[in-house]
């Protein structure tokens, strides 16, 4: 058996780098070999007097004596070092294993991910400040990327962090809080709502001058405890422990039994508080009880969806700009445009591309103007609106490689159909335009008959089951390729589903505009004559022609899984809200397609 990565943590480092290597050499040779040291907090100096020491090591007069990572990109002398470091003709790129600055010493910058013999370990430089510096504080891009690198599989092994994150003292032991930290206004909350996301195994700050271990704490959602450790500065005058060794087991490799080990000493997570997750309401009324307000405590706390839900599906996804794919694919909350990934292969920058400037300006390594196939200054065009053409990448143009055929169920002129991968309830399906488009509000006005024939004979289909059916959409404007998706829902059910998506609203902040109608395709002709293109929209249709609207405004916060999530709560089926939690094999799926097309024949409008 391979044995586990020898890591050693440290705090403040503040330019002392002659005491710091002095001590990692002696830890090192008696109770070494260890593979790498992170340091978290300030790693240069307070003053220039420490200049002097600091760039020793730079020059290559004094070594470090194992690999060495930093986080701290911030006192005296940083820019100018750090500045230089980002030029060498080795750290041009996206370098997410850190930029080398002398021998054995690494810079990780902004946030990201990557492996250290076989952990995980995922990182956010610098401390929060709103004055957008260019080295020593994190930006939102940097937030934004580890909130998309929190929806990957996988568990985090470790996640290190410059300042301690705010409420971590929470549930713990009091007797084991250092004095003045439990509610310090150094911490941070957005450390707090990132390590909350993140679920890593262990977390390591600095910053706050003491040394604090925290009880291992449980995660939402997740299985594995998270180890919170707090370390001092170096040298520190009340000699507080400065340097801590660990040697995790990566997650990657162990037991099922091994991960969900418990200590005895386990508390809760510091970062949920319990009386908020069921509210007075809720204890009185189970979901057996007339249940419209079953599960809806969900929009009472879900915090993270409502502060950067799928606002964020505005800005480009960096892993699908970067690399052409992403492991989230239609549940990423951001953006995949292709343009933007030819873009990028030519070498433009990906904060022009993401956000229309670069604030790095000429010490930026990439090109600040869009290239055409010859490598070329091209016009620009804005990326916030996306390509008529097909993307090859797409997951819904019937000519991507990456559509799902065996889950079709019949192709129109217009329209195909196909069952939802990761269904909701049997018989889940999308009706979804041909044709690479948005939304299928925009779609020509004569595809609109198409389009009520697909309805009319999935609701005769559902009705012929005793049930009723559900249509709803998330127009986004910077969407794609447009999803109708279609649920069944119990006709003994079929009374509450107004009153429930009105409740969610509510629950949200906001209300539902009604349109009225007898039928679907008159309540469409009204619908597509209020839609406005510059907006986002979302619409559910309901049994007997009823749509409900919302017009989502440019800064709201808004799940792009809304109606999924309401629909779940109706059936008292929450666990199903997330398609990830229903997610079939292939075998099951064909097998799911060939049923649904066999006793769907005899009502399908393409025969």
């Amino acid at each position: 058996m391979t044995p586990s990565p020898r890591i050693l943590l440290c705090g403040d480092v503040l330019g002392r780098l002659n005491q710091l290597c002095k001590r990692v050499s002696s830890v090192n040779k008696s109770a070494g070999p260890f593979d790498a040291l992170l340091c978290v907090g300030q790693f240069f100096p307070d003053s220039p007097d420490g200049l002097e020491e600091f760039n020793d090591y730079i020059a290559g007069r004094s070594n470090f004596p194992i690999p060495t990572y930093f986080i701290g990109d911030y006192g005296v002398g940083a820019p100018k070092i750090l500045s230089a470091a980002s030029k060498e003709a080795g750290n041009q790129g996206f370098k997410m294993d850190g930029l080398k600055v002398c021998g054995n010493l690494y810079w990780l910058k902004g946030s990201g991910k990557f492996t250290l013999h076989g952990l995980s370990v995922v990182y956010l430089s610098g401390r929060k400040s709103a004055s957008g510096m260019q080295f020593g504080t994190y930006s939102e891009d940097d937030v934004d990327a580890l909130r998309a690198l929190a929806e990957e599989p996988g568990i985090v092994d470790i996640f290190f962090t410059n300042e301690w994150p705010s409420g971590v003292t929470n549930k713990a032991a009091t007797s084991d809080v250092p004095s003045g930290v439990s509610d310090s206004a150094d911490a941070d909350s957005t450390i707090s709502e990132l390590v909350a996301d993140i679920k890593p195994r262990y977390h390591v700050a600095g910053t706050m001058g003491v040394f604090y271990a925290r009880e291992p704490y449980t995660n939402v959602d997740a299985v594995h405890v998270t180890r919170f450790m707090g370390l001092a500065p170096v040298g520190n005058k009340n000699k507080q422990k400065f340097i801590h060794a660990i040697s995790p087991t990566p997650a990657s490799t162990m037991s099922s039994v091994e991960i969900c080990a418990k200590p005895p000493n386990t508390t809760l997570s510091p970062y949920t508080m319990v009386e908020k997750a069921t509210p007075t309401e809720a204890i009185a009324k189970r979901p057996g009880e007339s249940g419209s307000d079953s599960q809806y405590w969900r929009y009472d706390v879900s915090q993270k969806r409502q502060k950067h839900g799928d606002g964020d599906s505005e800005r480009l996804c960096f892993k699908f700009t970067s690399s052409g794919c992403c492991p989230r694919g239609e549940k990423c909350h951001f953006r995949h445009d292709e343009d933007a990934r030819q873009q990028s292969i030519r070498g433009v920058c990906f904060d022009l591309l993401n956000k229309g400037k670069c604030e790095r300006g000429p010490d930026c390594n990439f090109k600040h103007s869009l290239q055409d196939e010859n490598g070329s200054a091209s016009s620009r065009r804005s990326f916030g609106t996306p390509s008529s053409n097909r993307s090859k990448e797409c997951w819904f143009c019937l000519s991507s490689p990456c559509v799902e055929l065996h889950l079709i169920t019949g192709i129109g002129e217009h329209y195909y159909s196909a069952l939802a991968k990761g269904p909701l309830v049997d018989d889940h399906v999308l009706i979804v335009p041909v044709e690479h488009l948005p939304n299928t509000l925009s779609m020509p006005e004569d595809c609109e008959i198409e389009l009520n024939r697909v309805q009319n004979s999935l609701k005769a289909y559902f009705e012929n089951q005793g049930k009723q059916v559900v249509f709803f959409e998330w127009v986004f404007k910077r969407a794609t390729h447009a999803n109708l998706q279609v649920v069944p829902v119990p006709s003994s059910r079929a009374s509450g589903i107004k009153d429930i998506f009105n409740l969610a609203a509510k629950k949200l902040g906001f209300k539902f505009k009604t349109i009225e109608s007898t039928n679907n395709s008159e309540g469409r002709r009204l619908l597509r004559t209020q839609y406005d293109r510059s907006c986002s929209l979302f619409y559910v249709e309901l049994p007997g022609g009823t749509i409900l609207t919302h017009v989502v405004e440019e800064n709201e916060r808004f799940p792009s899984q809304f109606g999924r999530e309401v629909l779940a709560g109706l059936l008292n089926t929450a666990d199903r809200a997330d398609w990830k939690n229903c997610k079939l094999s292939k075998e099951e799926e064909t097998k799911m397609a060939e049923r649904f097309k066999k006793q769907f024949e005899a009502y399908d409008p393409n025969r």
